[in-house]
């Protein structure tokens, strides 16, 4: 978001190199990952 509230959009390509990093997409980020497994423990 720009400062005078409007916003860019592209299409991008994932690349996505191990399976940690296919659990942060199939969870919705890094951050959400790392609380769900809080969560669960």
């Amino acid at each position: 978001t720009h400062d005078n509230g409007t916003t860019t959009e592209f299409d991008a390509t994932v690349r996505i190199d191990t399976p940690g990093e296919a659990d942060y997409y199939r969870h919705g980020g890094i951050l959400q990952y790392v609380l769900r497994k809080m969560i669960a423990s």
